[in-house]
């Protein structure tokens, strides 16, 4: 306890402010940076822009995502934000979409959307905003594949980075990756894309919004859009 009159020392303050900080914004994580300046005043700040900051809070390397038993059942959660039609459909209305007959590697979709609980033009959709169908795609950040998959991620899920280019295996892993970030933002698709394209430490140090990404800002749309016109209506 402090007694009125006594003076915090600099690493008390800052220590505070810290513990403030995390309280106000669970989801806001981030490594944080510590400046005592000659007054005593003591500055924080995620973007350092003075060599005398010093790291004071570390950001954890990786968010573990949700189990997503609890979802079983449930046709794309993200679907119901949308308010689209789920409860008209059954499933094999979904698997035998006529918008879809026609399109790439249908079947690898409609075997990893089964297995992922997935509606297969969300799948689609993602597909044709990520590579346009190419499976040897690989971007200027080295993502790879049909669904544009980062070799990070693709290990977390147990594909080696020599299959990245394999349709069959980037769309299965590029599908399980999207239901377990639907999971993780309890349904809500927008969030569930961009963490797909931003990563999902992203989404969760900005308060678990949309990042100000350009890229981001504009991928969600985009992806909805592909997603609106390949659906069941």
């Amino acid at each position: 306890m402090v007694r009125p009159g006594c003076r915090l020392s600099s690493y008390a303050r800052a220590l505070a402010v810290a513990a403030a900080l995390a309280c106000a914004a669970p989801f806001a994580q981030a490594n944080v940076y510590a400046l005592v300046d000659d007054d005593g005043t003591v500055r924080l700040s995620n973007t350092p822009d003075d060599p005398r900051y010093k790291l004071f809070l570390r950001e954890p390397a990786e968010y573990k995502l949700k189990d997503r038993s609890e979802f079983r059942g449930v046709r794309n959660p993200g679907d119901y934000r949308l308010r689209a039609p789920w409860g008209r459909q059954t499933d094999k209305d979904l698997f035998e979409n006529p918008a879809l007959a026609a399109k790439p590697y249908q079947g690898e979709v409609v075997e990893a959307a089964k297995l992922h609980n997935l509606d297969p033009a969300l799948v689609h959709a993602v597909i044709a905003a990520e590579s346009n169908y190419n499976p040897n795609a690989v971007s200027h950040r080295g993502a790879v594949g049909l669904m544009q998959l980062m070799p990070d991620t693709a290990r977390r899920y147990g594909l080696k980075e020599k299959e990245l280019k394999t349709p069959q295996k980037n769309i299965r892993v590029g599908s399980q990756y999207l239901a377990d970030l639907i999971a993780l933002f309890e349904g809500d698709l927008k969030l569930a894309l961009a963490s797909y394209n931003a990563g999902e430490n992203a989404v969760l140090r900005h308060g678990r919004k949309i990042p100000p990404f350009a890229e981001t800002q504009a991928y969600v749309p985009r992806v909805l859009r592909f997603y609106d016109t390949l659906k069941l209506q």
